[in-house]
């Protein structure tokens, strides 16, 4: 886009990631036509395909034809050395290797590069069925140097040495990210994205097929008046969120205003009418998921860099998301993230918590 061209022209990005970011743009595009006809190519795109992917979850088929898009996507670019999809097991290697489906069309596809691109292709897809709002999320890392990838021993297990690279250079904590964005497929296809510059949002023009800018500069308000969780959970959350929501909801905050309740179930949907008109979004640990149950690497890390750069904070409960070094590509986290003074009131409760387990 001009946008990432006019980046590279000032030198705030090199010319790998902008055909990185090309590609991603590609790739939405693509993604938002199969969520868009999913109804209508009901046996093609809907229902389950019979897997179960490393989470434990049901893949959906749209899950993995979504996942193969990006990712060869992300090959052809010929710029990343490390893909890691929540749909894969393990980080792979980001290089094209020639084959009938992919053919390679010259030894130029075949390079890899120094970035590292985390991703969830379709966040949220159980609600296609229901044309419920989903998106993707995404993350880029540069690669470290050999020299400063270090593995924990039980990480290496039954991991070949091409694997064990690849997996040390997906664990780094999310203040190591150099890009981030989410795009959202709903009444209009939304792609919000951030260099570490602020944060920038597109919409997708259907009638000339190209992503055009609509919000030049997302600041998230340092206060909000809607709260983002599911509360049909209350009752296994820590004590600090549950006071906390209980407080909001009754007006007793510091507002001294009532929070309304406003949660879609799809993450990148909940947090961009979060971005955009302030409050919290919460995804916080429970007595069954005591890691709480979003992905660090691919979507509590991206998706706190966004919130930050926009000007707000993205927290566990006790720590910083964005500083939580990853010791597992699929390791879960809590995720309490939003306006700036919304979250710093959140954070007061854990703080003032005696539970030993919350510090």
């Amino acid at each position: 886009s001009r946008y990432c061209i006019e980046l590279a022209n000032r030198g705030k990005i090199d010319e790998d990631l902008n055909s990185i970011f090309n590609s991603i743009r590609e790739a939405a595009k693509v993604i938002a036509k199969l969520v868009n006809t999913a109804p209508l190519q009901q046996a093609e795109l809907l229902g389950l395909q019979g897997e179960i992917n490393v989470q434990g979850e049901d893949q959906k088929k749209l899950d993995v034809i979504t996942n193969d898009v990006f990712k060869n996507a992300l090959r052809y670019t010929g710029k990343l050395g490390t893909l890691a999809s929540e749909e894969e097991d393990e980080p792979v290697d980001g290089s094209v290797g020639g084959s009938e489906a992919i053919p390679l069309l010259s030894d130029e596809f075949a390079d890899t590069g120094k970035y590292i691109c985390v991703f969830d292709p379709l966040d949220g897809s159980s609600n296609v069925d229901a044309g419920i709002p989903v998106g993707t999320i995404f993350g880029v890392f540069e690669e470290p140097s050999p020299a400063e990838c270090e593995l924990p021993a039980d990480l290496s297990k039954g991991l070949s040495e091409e694997q064990q690279r690849c997996l040390a250079g997906t664990l780094q904590p999310g203040k190591s990210l150099v890009a981030a964005g989410y795009v959202l497929y709903s009444a209009s296809t939304e792609l919000v994205l951030t260099f570490g510059q602020g944060v920038v949002g597109f919409t997708l023009d259907t009638s000339i097929g190209e992503f055009v800018m609509t919000r030049p500069s997302i600041q998230i308000p340092p206060r909000g008046k809607i709260y983002s969780a599911n509360t049909g959970n209350i009752g296994e959350w820590d004590q600090p969120m549950r006071e906390y929501i209980q407080t909001i909801r009754a007006g007793k905050g510091e507002t001294d205003t009532p929070y309304s309740l406003r949660y879609i179930g799809s993450m990148v949907g909940d947090i961009h009418r979060t971005l955009l008109y302030g409050g919290i979004f919460a995804y916080p640990a429970d007595n069954k998921n005591q890691d709480g149950k979003l992905r660090l690497l691919y979507e509590g890390a991206p998706m706190s860099f966004i919130m930050e750069q926009a000007g707000g904070k993205a927290i566990t409960g006790h720590s910083r998301v964005l500083d939580i070094p990853p010791v597992g590509v699929h390791q879960r986290v809590p995720v309490i993230l939003g306006s700036a003074e919304d979250v710093e009131e959140c954070k007061k409760f854990f703080d003032e918590s005696n539970d030993p387990a919350l510090k």
